[in-house]
């Protein structure tokens, strides 16, 4: 699932929002953990609200991490912040984490469900020792608010 921006000559800054692994799947899997909105109505909700904001969003999903990796190297200097959901990844990827560690702009982590109430394997985050906030537990609501705050970041930001 990608949206691209839909007007290239713009100069609105772009927002890369990344989804690991089963998020293709959301409002059908567990729908007692992560709600019933789709990766789509995120999507919808963050490109509208990206508008106001002044930035285009660029959403993405996949199964695979190593497809993760290569949308972070691809977009290290052509994107002006991050919004990660790496699902299970979050608690295994050292390559993820040393990714993003690569990745100069702002990161904002996204968990959908609050992982710290969770299993205990899902308390630790490599993404975490990277990114510069995380959301958890609001819901797909959490994208909306790593969004704003991301905004935010990039207008501090010195290189903007």
């Amino acid at each position: 699932m990608t949206q691209s921006p839909s007007n290239s000559a713009d100069s609105m800054p772009t927002v890369l929002i990344l989804n690991g692994p089963n998020l293709n799947l959301l409002g059908v899997r567990e729908p007692h953990l992560y709600g019933h909105e789709t990766l789509g109505d995120v999507q919808r909700t963050c490109t509208e609200l990206g508008r106001t904001l002044g930035v285009h969003v660029d959403l993405r999903q996949t199964n695979a991490e190593y497809q993760l990796i290569d949308w972070i190297h691809e977009h290290r200097t052509t994107t002006a912040g991050l919004i990660i959901n790496p699902g299970g990844l979050t608690h295994t990827s050292v390559a993820l984490m040393d990714a993003l560690g690569a990745y100069p702009p702002p990161i904002m982590e996204v968990h959908i469900s609050n992982i710290h109430r969770r299993e205990a394997f899902r308390h630790h985050s490599y993404v975490s020792l990277v990114a510069d906030g995380v959301i958890a537990g609001c819901g797909t609501q959490g994208y909306a608010l790593a969004l704003q705050r991301l905004c935010t970041l990039i207008a501090k930001s010195p290189t903007t």
